[in-house]
Parts: C-alpha cells; structure tokens; sequence
C-alpha cells in the first residue's frame, strides 16, 4: 500500500537541545544546522533530527523507567567496542543491564534517552 507521507525528520525532547544536538552530531557525524537555546537541529543532507526544549525534562531511565520512553534510536556500526567507546567519551553512559551485548549495547545520551548501538550485519 503506497503512503501518503514522508518523513520529514524526527524531534526528540531534551532540557539543554544544543548540548544533545551536539552529541548526536558527533556520534553521527552529522552537522549542526542550527544550535538555541530552545531548538536546535542535525543532518547529514537527506534526514534531519531536532531537539526542542521541554520544561520540565525529565529522562526515562533505562531499564528501570523513572518516566515513560518516549523513543530510542537503532545506530548501525561494525564494531560494538569502538563505538561504545566512542560514545562513552562523548557523554554517554552505560546501564548494567545489557539484554544481548555481543548483537548490540544499549546507552543513555546525556539527556537520558537510551539508544542502542547496533552491529550491521
């Protein structure tokens, strides 16, 4: 069935949009298109991803969900380690739980939002 629409990008919640904007824009090595303090966005050219402030943020939390998860994005890459490394140093953290971490790993980004790194195969 053919659609009606087209994605046109995706906005995620956060308390400070240009520090998250930055993170995304360095783990994807995409670039920053435009950086506020209420709104700030990412792309590579084809799919952009905006943060906008929300009042009041507060981080789901993962496993143990402090606020219901609003998303999590899925990043390919070919070695889990590296990127999870690359990650950590750029601010994310790392929960214990870890459901399958030979296949993928599952990280908070510094506003709290997980996200999973994903090996492409």
């Amino acid at each position: 069935m053919p659609g009606f629409a087209s994605l046109a990008m995706i906005n995620l919640d956060a308390e400070d949009p240009a520090a998250l904007a930055t993170f995304y824009s360095q783990v994807l090595g995409w670039d920053v298109l435009h950086s506020g303090a209420e709104y700030a966005m990412i792309g590579d050219g084809s799919m952009s991803i905006g943060f906008g402030k929300v009042p009041g943020y507060s981080a789901p939390g993962w496993p143990e969900e402090t606020a219901p998860k609003r998303y999590h994005l899925d990043l390919y890459v070919d070695d889990l380690d590296k990127a999870e490394e690359q990650a950590v140093a750029l601010g994310a953290t790392r929960p214990a739980e870890q459901p399958t971490p030979e296949r993928w790993r599952v990280l908070l980004d510094p506003a709290g939002h997980p996200f999973d790194l994903c090996l492409r195969s």
